[in-house]
């Protein structure tokens, strides 16, 4: 899994696997969905990141596996 967060974009995009994209369809205001030839999602856009998360500190995230 890959995530990239484009500061000046103001745009995270997370990728779960290295499959062709063949559809791309936005869920909801600025939420878009990738998909692969399955059907399965392979990536997460989401736009406007500093105005759903504002106190979110981008340049240093943390992950946690369960």
């Amino acid at each position: 899994m890959r995530v990239h967060f484009d500061e000046k974009a103001d745009a995270i995009y997370m990728r779960l696997d290295e499959s062709k994209i063949v559809e791309s369809q936005e869920v909801q205001p600025g939420i878009v969905l990738d998909f692969n030839e399955h059907n399965q999602v392979v990536g997460n856009e989401t736009l406007r990141v500093k105005d759903r998360v504002p106190q979110a500190n981008l340049k240093q995230m943390q992950f946690e596996v369960a």
